[in-house]
């Protein structure tokens, strides 16, 4: 009976150990759950692209250097600031629009709205090519000479429309300016800006096939309305200055793209 309550004691006596224990590991794990948790826990995915700036290539530098050394070229020129004066018998009212590359001018006559869309002009700056052949070796040097010293020939293009009204058919002729000079290239008759037939309408032969006293008459007929040498002489440097202002304002914009 001594040995059995000497045992007993002894188990008695272990039990706040082990209880201490049991409690330990409960804490313990009571301790590590969170951490499982946020372990488990899904984690966001990375960015593909960082929303950090990354440093301008070196290669956008340059390109910089080098707009601006076009715009400091072009601000030198002598054409971007000047403003040609317009004659006194210039018939036409002129419409332009920073940053369009065409001009539109505008006049009545006897009761007919005249619209001329002048586009940028087409600078010859070299020689003209040499259309010569064995035929013209024939004639005589000066005539060759005269030929030679001949400038080079710049032009611009001319839409010329001529309408009466919204209810009848207008007209209009496609032309190229040189100096002292118009030519026609196309004439066709345009339908009504009313009419709803939307067919294709015949334009009509071309132009250089119609009878000469036929041509000759319809240019007479656009130096009536104002479409003369004098006035596409004058149209000729007012859109070599525009060119020039439009490049301009073409590489300031350049210039703000590449560096923002």
């Amino acid at each position: 009976m001594a040995l059995f309550a000497a045992a007993r004691r002894a188990a008695t006596s272990t039990l706040p150990i082990l209880r201490a224990s049991a409690s330990g590991a409960t804490r313990g794990a009571a301790l590590l759950r969170p951490l499982a948790a946020a372990a488990a826990r899904p984690q966001p995915r990375s960015m593909p692209f960082s929303s950090v700036p990354s440093t301008k290539p070196s290669s956008d530098g340059e390109l910089l250097r080098i707009i601006d050394s076009e715009i400091k070229y072009a601000e030198e020129s002598d054409d971007h600031d000047r403003v040609e004066e317009i004659p006194d018998n210039f018939p036409f009212k002129i419409s332009d629009e920073k940053g369009s590359n065409s001009i539109t001018l505008t006049r009545t006559y006897q009761g007919e709205k005249i619209e001329v869309l002048v586009s940028m002009p087409s600078l010859v700056t070299g020689d003209e090519p040499d259309h010569e052949n064995k035929a013209d070796e024939d004639s005589n040097e000066d005539d060759q000479e005269e030929e030679t010293q001949k400038p080079p020939k710049s032009s611009i293009p001319l839409t010329v429309t001529i309408s009466k009204g919204e209810e009848v058919a207008s007209l209009e002729f496609i032309c190229t300016a040189y100096p002292d000079e118009i030519l026609i290239d196309a004439l066709s008759v345009m339908p009504p800006e009313d009419g709803e037939d939307e067919m294709i309408t015949y334009e009509g032969p071309d132009f250089n096939d119609l009878d000469e006293n036929l041509q000759r008459a319809f240019h007479k007929y656009l130096e009536m309305r104002g479409i003369t040498p004098m006035a596409t002489n004058f149209l000729h440097e007012y859109m070599i200055n525009k060119d020039s202002r439009e490049f301009l304002i073409w590489l300031r914009k350049l210039k703000d793209f590449v560096r923002n």
